[in-house]
């Protein structure tokens, strides 16, 4: 997805461009009309004048024709035209002002409108030098782009302010969830803005809030009540166990089993409690206090994965290159440890799965299926289970260990060996 500016540089980009260009607009129409109806009054004025001094002419031959340094004039009969201008005589038939550019002697052109009136055998011309205007236009076309400019710096100048006034409610809104956030207790947000947009969206806010609210402490207090209820059957059962093995008339096979429902029993207490600290740190903070050797606690989880291995060429191996110890109680460590080792058993067909602990981190290495490089971090989302043999469960171990790893700042990961078939599953403490 494509970064997109904030807000506020939205907003004053927009109201600068607006700004901008109205003013652009403003300047270009102002100049045009000015352009249209001085052209218009100018033309209208010399053919006033040349229509003037073609009456004054009939009435006074022998007076000179109107002139000044812009201003020239002349008027000839039919048969004196030949004395006009070339340029002039063409247009002699002609009654109106023509636009008209020539090359002076110097090299210069010079621009200038010629009004002809032509009555009774007389004709008259005014000249007008309009290159003095064309320089006041130039420097009026000037003097309005600076102008524009000027607005446009106005204008974001004004849109900066505007921006900072318009969204200071909005960014007060996002800096008080923020403040939740850290403090972890949500506290009404609409008491404290304006009746308004942003007054109406922070009370949205305190409706959805208080609506998630209840319900995961709805959730919180049945995870918390179930797992309670079920640590009393699973006490019995504990305690049945161990009376049981103690019976002097038992025999070899019997006791296999009862050890088998022992660790059972053992492995679903564990898993309470992890749930029962996953429950509570995520309101409190993870806890700590407790030492736990990661050496002891792997030998513990691939004891009772063994019955797994019954009828496969697999063989299970725990080595410890280095002794590993993390500030976590053991239940959490052992729910992890029995998801990812329980996983490559269920996974290898033949071959070995080894668990090696050292540098401050377990690595959990098989010689299963393997796993996709792409499929590698999705495996840690809920309901995805992994393809192949023993395929089967709902998808909640590795979310539930992803979890507890990072509730207590470790790092697991998956990914697929490089020398061989398999998988390698880590987790790395430090």
């Amino acid at each position: 997805m494509q970064s997109r500016r904030k807000l506020r540089f939205r907003l004053v980009v927009s109201f600068t461009l607006f700004g901008f260009g109205l003013s652009a607009l403003f300047a270009f129409a102002a100049l045009n009309i000015r352009s249209r109806v001085e052209d218009q009054l100018v033309n209208a004025s010399l053919l006033d004048d040349a229509k003037y001094a073609n009456h004054y002419a009939q009435e006074h031959p022998e007076a000179p024709g109107p002139g000044s340094q812009l201003i020239t004039g002349m008027t000839k009969s039919d048969r004196t035209l030949y004395k006009a201008p070339l340029a002039w005589q063409n247009l002699a038939d002609t009654n109106g002002v023509h636009d008209i550019i020539e090359q002076s002697e110097d090299g210069d052109q010079r621009h200038y409108k010629l009004a002809v009136y032509r009555e009774n055998h007389i004709i008259s011309f005014v000249r007008y030098d309009v290159t003095r205007e064309e320089l006041g236009k130039q420097q009026l076309l000037i003097s309005v782009i600076a102008a524009v400019f000027l607005f446009g710096l106005l204008s974001l100048v004004l849109g900066l302010w505007l921006s900072r006034k318009v969204l200071k409610p909005v960014s007060e809104l996002a800096n008080r969830l923020r403040d939740f956030r850290k403090a972890g207790k949500a506290e009404p947000l609409a008491p404290h803005f304006a009746d308004d947009e942003v007054g109406e969206l922070a009370h949205a806010l305190d409706e959805y809030s208080a609506r998630l609210t209840a319900m995961v402490e709805r959730d919180r207090e049945f995870n918390s009540d179930v797992s309670h209820e079920l640590r009393t059957p699973l006490a019995v059962i504990a305690s049945t166990t161990e009376l049981l093995q103690g019976s002097p008339d038992l025999t070899e096979k019997l006791s296999e089993r009862l050890k088998r429902i022992e660790r059972a029993s053992r492995q679903a207490t564990e898993l309470i409690e992890a749930l029962l600290l996953l429950s509570r740190a995520e309101r409190r903070g993870p806890t700590r206090g407790e030492t736990t050797e990661v050496g002891k606690v792997a030998a513990d989880v691939i004891e009772s994965q063994r019955p797994q291995v019954r009828g496969k060429p697999l063989t299970v191996e725990l080595r410890t290159e280095q002794q590993v110890s993390v500030n976590a109680p053991a239940s959490v460590l052992s729910v992890a440890l029995t998801n990812l080792i329980g996983n490559a058993i269920k996974y290898t067909l033949e071959g070995s799965v080894q668990v090696v602990v050292g540098n401050g981190s377990i690595e959990v290495i098989d010689t299963g299926p393997g796993i996709k490089p792409e499929d590698a971090e999705r495996l840690f989302q809920r309901g995805v289970r992994g393809e192949g043999a023993g395929g089967s469960g709902a998808g909640l171990g590795l979310a539930i260990v992803r979890r507890l790893c990072e509730l207590y700042g470790w790092d697991v990961s998956m990914r697929p060996r490089s020398d061989a078939n398999g998988a390698i599953a880590s987790i790395r403490f430090s």
